[in-house]
């Protein structure tokens, strides 16, 4: 299917410069265009490429002041970024959806499934689970007994949807997830570790996606919680009676420790960690690999492990390069101190 350009500027709200009859019918990154594909330019790094790409149309920002004259055509937006992802999921939208029943799914007599809904093969559907409307359920799901899944929800092959969890509307699920295994609970006892059953599940609101190989564990008692419109990346683990707010993004390997609360609108980096019991307030943007060990009251940018503010972590790793040298004239003024009181006590 071809658009053109006047066509995708009304959709986002853009302003043409060139030839609006221009057309396009597939994506291509701006160092890699091509005569029929349309890129975004957002990250100033990669200017350059806008003045040699083949590809047919080019999102820019309104901003942008051209050092070169340009042979594609210009779709001038207020960001580019923001644009290019509308338009990506017009695109992802227009792709069939797959619907039915494949024969060698096994879903419970007692199981109720929504309309236009697609179940893939070798997928499991316990006893009374509710599946919504819309929602495509792939090869090897499990979705164990009691269990609920709301409307226009994507589940991708090999997820586990473990008994009693509820996940929302309009919920993606990428392959190897598993929600609501039981949480880390054991208590020390003179012969091991006793099992704290987790008797509690897991909601997953609205508008939430997950990535692959992500786990979501069920709480010890109540509910734990990822809000609506969060998202999470791949390999991210979050423990037993954890709180996620609306609207937070975590990179992979992030891991929350049990019964943290954390806030809305936060960021947190790849490799992130935080302990369990704490609090992190709303709008809370840290760092790769920051290690997070005390409540934080929010608004705030915190790096480096233990978690401090960017500023005091920058000062401190200059210090730390230094540590040698320091070392060294430590000991050497350690020696002149020491020759000093020999002197003394003569």
């Amino acid at each position: 299917m071809e658009f053109s350009a006047k066509q995708i500027a009304e959709f986002i709200q853009g302003h043409v410069e060139g030839d609006e009859n221009t057309t396009v019918n597939t994506f291509a990154k701006i160092e890699e265009g091509k005569a029929g594909a349309i890129s975004f330019l957002s990250n100033p790094k990669y200017t350059h490429y806008l003045y040699e790409t083949q590809s047919s149309i080019v999102l820019v920002n309104e901003d942008l002041v051209l050092e070169h004259p340009v042979s594609a055509t210009l779709i001038r937006v207020k960001n580019a970024y923001e644009s290019v992802a509308k338009l990506l999921q017009l695109y992802e939208s227009m792709k069939p959806k797959k619907t039915g029943i494949d024969p060698l799914a096994f879903i419970s007599p007692t199981a109720k499934i929504g309309k236009n809904c697609y179940v893939g093969a070798f997928a499991f559907i316990g006893e009374g689970v509710t599946i919504g409307d819309n929602t495509q359920i792939y090869p090897h799901v499990v979705i164990e007994d009691g269990a609920s899944v709301g409307n226009s929800c994507l589940i991708y092959p090999n997820v586990s949807i473990y008994h009693d969890c509820r996940l929302g509307n309009d919920v993606t699920i990428h392959s190897g997830s598993v929600i609501g295994a039981d949480g880390f609970g054991f208590a020390p006892s003179t012969e091991g570790y006793d099992k704290i059953p987790q008797i509690g599940i897991v909601i997953i609101e609205d508008h939430v996606e997950i990535g692959a190989n992500t786990c979501v564990d069920r709480s010890t008692m109540g509910s734990t919680i990822i809000h609506q419109g969060a998202k999470l990346d791949n390999l991210v683990q979050i423990a037993h009676n954890v709180e996620v707010g609306e609207n937070t993004v975590m990179s992979a390997q992030v891991g929350i420790a049990g019964s943290a609360k954390i806030g809305k609108w936060c960021m947190f980096g790849g490799q992130a960690g935080f302990a369990g019991h704490i609090t992190v307030g709303d709008k809370t943007f840290v760092g790769a690999q920051c290690g997070v060990n005390s409540s934080v009251k929010g608004n705030e940018s915190l790096i480096g492990s233990p978690a401090m503010e960017p500023k005091n972590f920058f000062k401190s790793s200059v210090l730390f390069k230094k540590l040698p040298d320091i070392y060294k004239q430590l000991n050497a003024l350690q020696k002149e101190v020491d020759e000093l009181k020999k002197l003394q006590s003569e």
